[in-house]
């Protein structure tokens, strides 16, 4: 793709004006600059800036990885009214895997080249914190060379309650276990004005980043996201983002930005329109901008779908993440993406919106692939590893 330099980018907004001016001079952007890009009818320029920056840090890279998602239980005390996933313990709905289904997942995902297991699931008030930390175990023990990026935050929280420990406690534990990143979920939106309306039960802003900073200070790293698309309103948005970045500036642990959008179907807030793609790539673009300090900006193709996802590559998102087999929580809420897209597919479709795919692992570090076999190069774009990282 052609690289523009900010200077000469076009724009039909003059209040864009400033921001280019702060973006060319590597200045940070404010609250209220964000405002201007939630509200500027000036789309295309928004994303020829989230580009400029995007090209800036990665040039004309877009990474993909090999992954797999297991949800071990969907039987979870919470009643959040954007999910659609959760189950009552006694709904017909509910499951919880055995160590055998588990096992033969990491092993399925091992044969077929995943370098990832990505494991997020309910939380189940039967079941104790152990089991958990024996999820991690298994997958290990069944594909040793899976990197295992495990438990949301929330997640995390909910076990430190019901094991009566810390939560450097807790994360020590799965550690010991394999467990070798964070995801991102249970961010919502980080404002008490919303998160107490949709989720006001679940792990509070302040735990979520109590659980991340102190994943970040035992060398794990993880990634931020941000649930857009429902009752937020603006302002929400660029606070959620501003918190995320003042965190980053104190631990540099997170990875990647993933904008997720609601997804409202059989969800208690299915009322609620989807977000339309115009939003999808204001969320993208908006998420580069702001996020100086985060290296990477994911385009969640599950939910975004393959085609918004290709464009999203232009408006400031440098990933468009796996092949993501078993996918289940966005998909009971109505997505209708395919439940795995092959490495061959996802390459096409990089190569199609005019970037250079890269395959990476967890930690953003290439992909070398022979035939069947596979190992891990150098870092990719990605920030340089924690001090006592343990992989």
């Amino acid at each position: 793709m052609g690289r523009l330099a900010m200077n000469e980018i076009r724009l039909c907004d003059p209040s864009l004006e400033p921001i280019r001016r702060k973006l060319g001079a590597g200045e940070r952007l404010s609250f209220e600059d964000g405002l201007v890009l939630e509200r500027t009818p000036d789309l295309l320029g928004l994303g020829a800036l989230a580009n400029a920056v995007r090209e800036r840090l990665h040039g004309n890279a877009a990474y993909y990885n090999i992954n797999t998602h297991l949800n071990p239980t969907n039987v979870c005390v919470y009643r959040c009214d954007f999910c659609a996933f959760r189950a009552d313990l006694n709904d017909e709905r509910a499951y919880v895997m055995t160590e055998a289904q588990v096992r033969e997942r990491a092993q399925q995902a091992q044969a077929r080249g995943a370098t990832e297991l990505h494991i997020v699931g309910g939380l189940h008030h039967k079941l104790p914190f152990s089991w958990y930390v024996d999820v991690v175990r298994w997958v290990k023990q069944a594909a040793p060379a899976i990197h295992v990026k495990a438990y949301t935050a929330v997640e995390i929280e909910w076990f430190a309650k019901i094991g009566r420990m810390a939560i450097e406690d807790v994360l020590k534990r799965l550690i010991d276990a394999g467990l070798g990143s964070l995801p991102g979920g249970g961010a919502e939106i980080f404002h008490p004005e919303v998160r107490e309306r949709i989720c006001g039960a679940k792990a509070s802003t302040e735990k979520w980043l109590e659980v991340h900073r102190t994943a970040h200070r035992l060398g794990l790293h993880s990634n931020a996201t941000m649930l857009y698309g429902h009752i937020e309103r603006a302002e929400h948005r660029i606070d959620h983002l501003l918190r995320l970045r003042a965190l980053q500036d104190e631990t540099g642990g997170f990875q990647t930005f993933i904008p997720l959008a609601f997804h409202p179907d059989n969800s208690r807030m299915e009322e609620i329109p989807k977000p339309s793609g115009v939003m999808d790539l204001r969320m993208m673009a908006i998420g580069r901008l702001m996020l100086d300090n985060v290296p990477h900006i994911k385009a969640y193709w599950v939910m975004l779908g393959l085609k918004t996802a290709q464009v999203a590559l232009a408006f400031g998102a440098d990933d468009i993440d796996g092949t993501v087999v078993h996918e289940k929580i966005y998909h009971e809420a109505g997505a209708d993406t395919p439940q795995e897209v092959s490495a061959e597919e996802i390459r096409r479709l990089i190569e199609e919106a005019g970037r250079e795919p890269i395959e990476r692992d967890t930690l953003y570090r290439r992909v070398e692939r022979e035939g069947a076999a596979w190992q891990i190069g150098a870092a990719v774009g990605g920030p340089p590893l924690l001090a006592g990282s343990r992989r």
